[in-house]
């Protein structure tokens, strides 16, 4: 098995599907927080997306507007930021989460209302994840909703984070493996090193992601001194990588 501790990119390039993923780091300077989301695809309506600005933050899209042919589960707003808050999950439940820190609540209470997606017979797990920047300091937390198994209920992980050293970060996605059913994601949030400045990290990153369905894929840096933010896109669809 890949040492994560280590090598985000040989855990990446060594699994053909991770589905969605998100991951949380601090640069390994420890002067910025660095965020990530990607999106793979194996059927054509899941692949036919692009990520595009949207606010603060990002949102998917359909590449080409006549394949689309269920949005329900695809087109959402992955990344939002609330103030010093930036959240990242790979459905619908950003806006649960960005409406829960509206009222006052919190990240636990807002996916407490919430469960796996209806997507039988795989029952994708639900992945969120809430980063904080304050005082020049970086926590986060990461979430992962699944179906129990043997039973229709809904088991709710929650992880915390706080002030990580330099270079480290956590990973989390939606599937173990390719497969039929496709198995979720099990254990807890993978430790790695990011050993690489943005540049280097975005573009090994995309690199890693398996050629034939990685589809769509969200870099961004936070200055934990000043809050500048550095942002790259790539998508698969128009081979194109933007700032």
């Amino acid at each position: 098995m890949v040492n994560s501790m280590n090598d985000i990119y040989g855990y990446l390039a060594s699994n053909s599907y991770p589905g969605r993923g998100i991951a949380i780091a601090r640069s390994a300077d420890g002067q910025n927080a660095v965020f990530i989301y990607f999106i793979m695809g194996r059927s054509v309506n899941s692949r036919n997306r692009v990520f595009v600005p949207y606010g603060e933050g990002i949102k998917t899209k359909a590449f080409d507007e006549s394949k689309l042919t269920d949005p329900s589960l695809i087109i959402y707003s992955p990344v939002r930021v609330f103030g010093d808050y930036t959240i990242i999950t790979n459905g619908d439940q950003t806006d649960t989460v960005y409406n829960s820190l509206l009222k006052d609540e919190s990240f636990e209470s807002a996916l407490r209302t919430r469960c796996y997606e209806p997507d039988e017979p795989n029952f994708t797990p639900r992945i969120s994840g809430i980063a904080h920047i304050n005082d020049g300091k970086l926590s986060y937390k990461l979430s992962i909703l699944k179906k129990g198994c043997g039973t229709d209920s809904c088991e709710r992980f929650f992880y915390e984070y706080e002030d990580t050293a330099p270079g480290v970060g956590h990973i989390i996605h939606t599937y173990k493996a390719d497969g039929n059913p496709i198995p979720p994601f099990e254990g807890e949030p993978v430790a790695f090193v990011l050993d690489r400045d943005f540049e280097s990290f975005a573009n090994s990153i995309w690199s890693a992601l398996d050629s034939e369905n990685k589809v769509s894929l969200f870099v961004r840096s936070v200055s934990l001194k000043d809050g500048t933010v550095n942002t790259k896109i790539y998508n698969k669809n128009d081979q194109k990588v933007g700032n």
